[in-house]
């Protein structure tokens, strides 16, 4: 057997390595780009596919990533640098304190301190976040070009990266591949979407209800569904919480009813359902984690890298588990099987997301065979 594939595997992955030690100040940029360029692959070769040249493809996949980049970074630049004031007004308009009365005991809980603290930390991260912003733009620009650059050669390079994985393993590889990019398809796109549809609905209620600056505090409940398992509930109880703390009963049951229902359930309950397919979910627990391990470990950047990490041990190890199947005894305590869902439900049957994957797939392997054979034709 020829080994100098595998060898010249082994060079790729120690020379990774050593550029990952180099460009370890860049590093979270550099997987970004990695991670949104997987992501828009099969973008790219469907303009492929549809007779569209490897430039033409390969710069308007690039436009559209730079795009989605604006849209999901733009609310938290809106709410540092030009809403700024209208959010810590929203704070400063809260109670002072808050006595707590229990037991013929009284406390009283002044929270103005925390909220000069909080004001003070966000004050401080727009001020570093201006004082970076050369080195933002030309992280901006390294982005760009590394998007570019791996789209346009994108057929070269996973043929470098499948030709050192031996034949018999390629299987396994193609999981890991699949579950990656089902993956990153949740954590980018999934979620932007839902948090730009909580925008949209949290809008036109907080309005209603007659906040003041109902932008921002819309914004934030958008912003808030990129935190797995909390969400924009955190806002609708700090609402009720504050409200509560006024003393203005009714108001504190109006927003934790029609918030509760049109800013948290709507988009977790109808929204991301149909913006995602089956394959496309993640566990909530095992997102949960991955979110805030990611986050404590990385820093901004394991906000992806989590929940990448932890999807794709969860997909190794059901490719371990699928080595060794054995028959499980029957369980007359365990739950039944679960009953086929009623056809216009919300949620699809299983044989209708089977078919739905397999269309997918299809569709997806038809147009990388045309985009590799147009890339070939075009290398010549």
């Amino acid at each position: 057997m020829d080994r100098r594939p595998y060898v010249l595997g082994g060079v790729l992955v120690v020379m990774a390595a050593v550029t990952a030690a180099i460009l370890v100040d860049v590093l979270g940029t550099i997987f970004l780009a990695l991670t949104v360029a997987y992501l828009l692959s099969p973008l790219r070769r469907r303009l492929r596919s549809r007779g569209a040249s490897r430039l033409v493809a390969t710069v308007l996949t690039t436009v559209i990533a730079v795009g989605g980049l604006l849209v999901v970074f733009s609310p938290l630049g809106y709410l540092l640098f030009i809403r700024f004031s209208d959010l810590v007004g929203f704070v400063t308009e809260l109670p002072e304190s808050v006595v707590i009365e229990a037991a013929g005991f009284s406390y009283e809980l002044v929270v103005a301190d925390l909220f000069d603290i909080a004001v003070s930390e966000l004050g401080e991260v727009a001020a570093s976040i201006a004082a970076a912003l050369p080195v933002l733009l030309l992280q901006v620009a390294l982005f760009v070009l590394l998007v570019f650059s791996v789209l346009y050669n994108e057929h070269n390079i996973r043929t470098a990266v499948f030709a050192v994985v031996p034949p018999a393993y390629r299987d396994i590889a193609e999981s890991l591949h699949k579950r990656a990019r089902e993956t990153l398809y949740a954590l980018y796109v999934v979620q932007a979407a839902t948090g730009v549809a909580t925008f949209l609905l949290a809008l036109p209620v907080l309005l209603l209800l007659g906040y003041s600056a109902p932008i921002v505090l819309a914004t934030v409940a958008g912003i808030l569904q990129f935190v797995p398992v909390l969400g924009p509930s955190v806002l609708i109880i700090a609402l009720v919480g504050s409200a509560l703390i006024g003393g203005d009963i009714a108001s504190a049951l109006v927003i934790g009813v029609i918030g509760g229902i049109f800013i948290v359930a709507i988009p977790d309950v109808v929204i991301r359902p149909r913006l995602a397919s089956r394959r496309a979910q993640l566990d909530s627990g095992l997102y949960f984690i991955g979110f805030v391990g990611g986050l404590l470990s990385l820093g901004a950047i394991g906000i992806i890298v989590g929940p990448l990490v932890v999807a794709l041990l969860v997909e190794a190890a059901g490719l371990l588990a699928a080595e060794f199947p054995a028959e499980q005894p029957a369980d007359p305590a365990a739950d039944p099987p679960d009953t086929p869902r009623e056809t216009g439900s919300l949620w699809p049957t299983a044989a209708a997301e089977s078919a739905a994957n397999e269309t997918a797939s299809a569709a997806e392997e038809s147009d990388e065979t045309a985009a590799t054979a147009a890339d070939d034709a075009e290398s010549k």
